[in-house]
């Protein structure tokens, strides 16, 4: 059975950086799709980041040039590098995983899902 368990939320100032971490258990990191998901109060889940197999990379808007994913095959670990957070980044953070899909858009509605952590940026 697959388990993903996120790491690494916690408060931060803005302008700050976190790195979260997705830990997976019964999947094989080297193939399928992956993203990191988002939702705050009130809101919509909205996807934030996502690689796929090649592994190709893809963000929201409102994330490009602050966030990186990336993905250590070897550790079956998804990461995503948040800099220069700001208080609108503030939101509960989703790692999710489709296996053995070769590409997904970055709001695909992915097959395992995590528990989420949750980030809070401060002004």
């Amino acid at each position: 059975q697959v388990q993903l368990v996120e790491s690494g939320g916690g408060s931060v100032q803005a302008g700050g950086s976190l790195r979260l971490s997705c830990a997976a258990s019964g999947y094989t990191w080297s193939s399928g799709c992956m993203g990191w998901f988002r939702q705050s109060p009130g809101k919509e889940r909205e996807g934030v980041a996502r690689i796929d197999s090649d592994p190709n990379r893809a963000y929201a808007e409102s994330v490009k040039g602050r966030f990186t994913i990336s993905k250590d095959n070897a550790k079956n670990t998804l990461y995503l590098q948040m800099n220069s957070l700001k208080p609108e980044d503030t939101a509960m953070y989703y790692c999710a995983a489709t296996p053995g899909r070769w590409y997904c858009p970055i709001s695909f509605g992915h097959s395992y899902w995590g528990q989420g952590t949750q980030v809070t940026v401060s002004s």
